[in-house]
Protein backbone atom coordinates (compact mmCIF):
# COMPACT_ATOMS: atom_id res chain seq x y z
CA UNK A 1 0.00 0.00 0.00
CA UNK A 2 1.47 2.99 -0.99
CA UNK A 3 1.65 5.98 1.40
CA UNK A 4 -0.77 8.77 0.86
CA UNK A 5 -0.09 12.11 2.64
CA UNK A 6 -3.67 13.35 2.24
CA UNK A 7 -4.93 17.04 3.73
CA UNK A 8 -8.26 17.48 4.96
CA UNK A 9 -9.42 18.85 2.23
CA UNK A 10 -8.51 15.95 -0.09
CA UNK A 11 -9.78 13.27 2.29
CA UNK A 12 -12.85 14.99 2.42
CA UNK A 13 -13.07 15.11 -1.16
CA UNK A 14 -11.78 11.83 -1.87
CA UNK A 15 -14.67 8.84 -2.12
CA UNK A 16 -15.85 7.14 0.14
CA UNK A 17 -16.09 3.64 1.06
CA UNK A 18 -19.58 2.59 1.19
CA UNK A 19 -19.61 0.87 4.83
CA UNK A 20 -18.76 4.19 5.64
CA UNK A 21 -21.59 6.05 3.79
CA UNK A 22 -23.79 3.76 5.70
CA UNK A 23 -22.40 4.98 8.93
CA UNK A 24 -22.06 8.77 7.98
CA UNK A 25 -26.20 8.98 7.21
CA UNK A 26 -26.90 6.85 10.37
CA UNK A 27 -25.07 9.93 12.21
CA UNK A 28 -26.44 12.63 10.33
CA UNK A 29 -29.61 11.00 11.12
CA UNK A 30 -29.02 10.30 14.93
CA UNK A 31 -27.83 14.08 14.92
CA UNK A 32 -31.40 14.99 13.12
CA UNK A 33 -32.69 13.35 15.83
CA UNK A 34 -31.05 15.42 18.74
CA UNK A 35 -30.96 18.29 17.05
CA UNK A 36 -34.80 17.74 17.30
CA UNK A 37 -35.10 16.75 21.14
CA UNK A 38 -32.73 19.85 21.92
CA UNK A 39 -35.17 22.67 19.94
CA UNK A 40 -38.48 20.95 20.66
CA UNK A 41 -40.94 23.94 21.58
CA UNK A 42 -42.82 21.69 24.00
CA UNK A 43 -41.20 21.45 27.93
CA UNK A 44 -38.97 18.27 27.98
CA UNK A 45 -37.80 16.50 30.57
CA UNK A 46 -34.47 17.58 31.37
CA UNK A 47 -33.39 13.41 31.03
CA UNK A 48 -34.74 13.65 27.07
CA UNK A 49 -32.63 16.77 26.97
CA UNK A 50 -29.64 15.51 28.26
CA UNK A 51 -30.48 12.60 25.78
CA UNK A 52 -30.46 14.50 22.69
CA UNK A 53 -27.34 16.45 23.32
CA UNK A 54 -25.81 13.21 23.49
CA UNK A 55 -27.30 11.79 20.46
CA UNK A 56 -26.05 14.91 18.54
CA UNK A 57 -22.64 14.62 19.70
CA UNK A 58 -22.22 11.14 18.81
CA UNK A 59 -24.07 11.49 15.60
CA UNK A 60 -21.98 14.72 14.64
CA UNK A 61 -18.24 12.77 15.18
CA UNK A 62 -20.00 9.43 13.22
CA UNK A 63 -20.72 11.74 10.39
CA UNK A 64 -17.07 13.62 10.14
CA UNK A 65 -15.16 10.53 11.17
CA UNK A 66 -16.54 8.30 8.57
CA UNK A 67 -16.58 11.23 6.22
CA UNK A 68 -12.49 11.48 5.98
CA UNK A 69 -12.02 7.53 5.63
CA UNK A 70 -10.92 6.50 2.33
CA UNK A 71 -10.49 3.01 0.51
CA UNK A 72 -7.05 2.35 -1.36
CA UNK A 73 -8.75 0.84 -4.08
CA UNK A 74 -10.84 3.62 -4.93
CA UNK A 75 -8.02 6.05 -4.48
CA UNK A 76 -5.15 4.47 -5.74
CA UNK A 77 -4.79 2.88 -9.30
CA UNK A 78 -8.21 2.69 -9.61
CA UNK A 79 -8.95 5.94 -9.59
CA UNK A 80 -7.70 6.84 -13.31
CA UNK A 81 -11.25 5.53 -14.40
CA UNK A 82 -12.35 8.46 -12.03
CA UNK A 83 -12.63 11.37 -14.81
CA UNK A 84 -10.48 14.46 -13.75
CA UNK A 85 -8.54 12.56 -10.87
CA UNK A 86 -5.05 10.68 -10.98
CA UNK A 87 -2.89 9.64 -8.66
CA UNK A 88 -0.20 12.40 -9.19
CA UNK A 89 -3.04 15.47 -8.91
CA UNK A 90 -4.62 15.94 -5.45
CA UNK A 91 -8.01 16.31 -5.79
CA UNK A 92 -8.13 20.62 -5.47
CA UNK A 93 -6.73 20.68 -8.85
CA UNK A 94 -8.70 18.56 -10.12
CA UNK A 95 -11.94 20.35 -9.10
CA UNK A 96 -10.40 23.48 -10.88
Amino acid sequence: MKNRNLNLVSRISAPTPKWFRVIRNIGLSLSAVGGALIAAPVALPAALISVGGYLLLGGTILGAVSQTATSSEEYGEKSEKIPGRSPETPIADAIK
